[in-house]
């Protein structure tokens, strides 16, 4: 499996509405403006907005040869179409749909090259199997097949928990981890899957690198650390990182979008805008200048596990 040299990707999730809704238009606008920035890596699921994600990813791609691009999508976990990750009325994720049988497994993967416009998937996920691999290993052997048809490429697991992808990866080959929000300046627990996914030559992409909003906006009321109110303990961390970074003049999301790039296992970083204008600030603060003391304070003061690459 060969990703872009550049190590970037675009994630649909918010192009699903994960948080605000926006509309087809400013969808593809986004899509676009990846492109024109040099992205060819595109990242989506059937459960980002019920398959919403995946049409917008499929329109804002029409035209584009398949050659040039790198397209993966997941499997095991929709929703109703154009729906949030919580219903109206109701808790989150209460309307989501599981299924890794074999036959479902099908049928998504038939969906997801309708949607996307498509005849292949260069990589597909075993989506969110916290809790759930005895059952998303049913899923494997229908992947394996259409990998064997040239429909599938590759064949990886999404995650939010590193638990989860030890377990599978100790049952079968996978060809990629996608981890959520597991390799930021407040969670670097990938870090156990490092010497793992070495030895199986397994690829290490990496999302949700402001853990869900909180190394975005800062330690203020509110804050959201993995889909939640973040916890007094994350936000006191948050606010000393913030304190470094006022220290050395850098800007906290600078640092959070360039922490994960410097570890030599991150094949790839998904950015997940929802806006032309989030890409155009993602895209500028991953050259922005930040001073090698910075990153040295941070490990001085415990603030990142001492076995984290550095900048």
């Amino acid at each position: 499996m060969k990703l872009p040299a550049n190590r970037l990707g675009l994630g649909g999730a918010a192009l699903g509405v994960l948080f605000d809704p926006i509309g087809d238009d400013a969808a593809r606008a986004v899509v676009a403006a990846a492109w024109d920035a040099g992205i060819r890596a595109f990242d989506t699921s059937p459960l980002y907005g019920g398959g919403l994600s995946e049409e917008r990813f499929g329109a804002g791609l029409k035209g584009r040869s398949r050659e040039d691009y790198f397209l993966s999508t997941k499997t095991g976990v929709t929703r109703p179409y154009g729906q949030a990750a919580a219903p109206p009325g109701g808790a989150r994720r209460a309307a989501d749909i599981w299924d890794y049988s074999p036959e479902g497994t099908n049928r998504s993967i038939a969906r997801s090259l309708e949607r996307l416009k498509t005849d292949r998937l260069d990589l597909v996920h075993l989506h969110d199997v916290e809790g759930r691999t005895d059952a998303a290993m049913a899923a494997y052997p229908a992947l394996a097949a259409l990998r064997e048809k040239g429909v599938v490429g590759a064949i990886g697991i999404g995650a939010n928990r590193i638990d989860a992808p030890l377990d599978l990866m100790a049952r079968a080959k996978f060809d990629a981890v996608l981890v959520a929000g597991r390799y930021s300046l407040l969670d670097q627990s990938m870090l156990d899957l490092v010497p793992v996914a070495r030895k199986a030559g397994t690829k290490l992409i990496v999302g949700g690198v402001f853990n869900s909003g909180i190394l975005a906006t800062g330690a203020v009321p509110g804050a959201m650390f993995h889909y939640d109110p973040a916890p007094e303990l994350v936000l006191q961390r948050t606010r000393a990182i913030e304190a470094l970074c006022r220290k050395h003049d850098v800007p906290l999301r600078a640092a959070a979008l360039q922490f994960p790039l410097a570890h030599p296992d991150v094949a790839m970083l998904l950015l997940g805008p929802r806006h032309v204008d989030e890409l155009a600030d993602n895209l500028a603060l991953l050259t922005h200048p930040i001073p090698a003391a910075f990153w040295r304070s941070l490990q001085a003061d415990g603030l990142v596990n001492k076995g984290c690459p550095l900048p």
